[in-house]
């Protein structure tokens, strides 16, 4: 306890004369760092011993009690400086708050689609025409698999494994992962394979899944530009790009109960994982997660 009383009384040292702070913005500080103390003795644990996992215990409580995000950013910035402190001094050897984000003020949050709109989106699309078959299944598998858009136009025939019900997919980096696919999705692909048959496939994208009518990949213009027309045709009135169906895959999952580092896992985040707190999870876990919280799961006879 002595050796956790210094500790404070140092580090207000080191706001006075290093940081050259007000005697207000230290009384701020010291307000916040309250906050962090208080959880701790709850919790009954060290300040220098907290972790990474127990920060973003702390900041979901934040948000819980409905402390606005602008005051907590600033109190994960006054924790920042703490434990930057403490690295300085050598009370601890690894910073938990290294990782730890604040959130976002001001940025409005991404428009998600209800199953239903995904439906009429789907419904919209005419099947008799050439790009029918090739449109409902991107947009059902951008929808069942949360992929990103570049991660849509550059998925390889190669890459589909149906017999395991599994993608594999070319995220940021050029770094891989396994995705789970709907038995919807591979059917949808399965419909659409004979209209893409009939096409002279450019020199270079014989593996490309999804092609143009000139035999290219598509774009990543043209994605956006078949989703507008669709949702139009659908009469939904919501600003929607390839992202949205990404971010109601992930919605839709998390409201259906799913567990959330599978989620994590399977759109490839990186940002928020490490190797302490997520550790590797199990395809067949990662795919069962999926199976049965995803909307398109529930029909699914694997």
């Amino acid at each position: 306890m002595r050796q956790e009383k210094d500790i404070f009384t140092k580090y207000k040292i080191y706001l006075q004369l290093e940081k050259s702070l007000s005697a207000n913005s230290i009384d701020a500080y010291w307000r916040d760092l309250d906050k962090l103390r208080n959880f701790a003795d709850d919790k009954g644990i060290k300040i220098q011993d907290i972790k990474y996992e127990d920060l973003q215990e702390f900041v979901a409580e934040l948000h819980d009690i409905g402390i606005h995000p602008r005051s907590q950013a600033r109190i994960i910035s006054g924790i920042k400086s703490f434990y930057h402190f403490l690295l300085l001094e050598d009370y601890i050897q690894d910073d938990p708050t290294e990782l730890l984000e604040s959130p976002k003020i001001g940025t409005k949050l991404p428009e998600v689609l209800s199953v239903n709109e995904i439906n009429a989106i789907l419904d919209s699309i005419d099947l008799s025409t050439p790009e029918g078959h090739r449109n409902r299944a991107m947009l059902e598998v951008l929808y069942s698999c949360g992929l990103r858009v570049s991660e849509l136009v550059n998925l390889k025939f190669s890459d589909i494994y149906p017999r395991e019900g599994f993608i594999k997919v070319e995220g940021k980096g050029g770094k891989q992962r396994l995705v789970p696919i709907s038995d919807i999705a591979l059917k949808e692909i399965e419909m659409y394979l004979p209209d893409r048959g009939v096409l002279t496939v450019k020199p270079g994208n014989e593996d490309i899944l999804f092609l143009n009518r000139r035999g290219s990949k598509l774009t990543r213009v043209m994605v956006f530009l078949i989703i507008k027309q669709h949702v139009a045709l659908a009469g939904i009135n919501k600003t929607v790009s390839p992202h949205t169906f990404r971010h109601s895959f992930a919605t839709h999952l998390l409201e259906g109960g799913a567990n959330l580092r599978a989620i994590q896992e399977m759109l490839g985040h990186e940002n928020i994982t490490t190797t302490e707190i997520y550790t590797h999870i199990d395809r067949e876990f990662i795919r069962k997660e999926i199976l049965e919280h995803h909307p398109r799961g529930n029909k699914l006879k694997r």
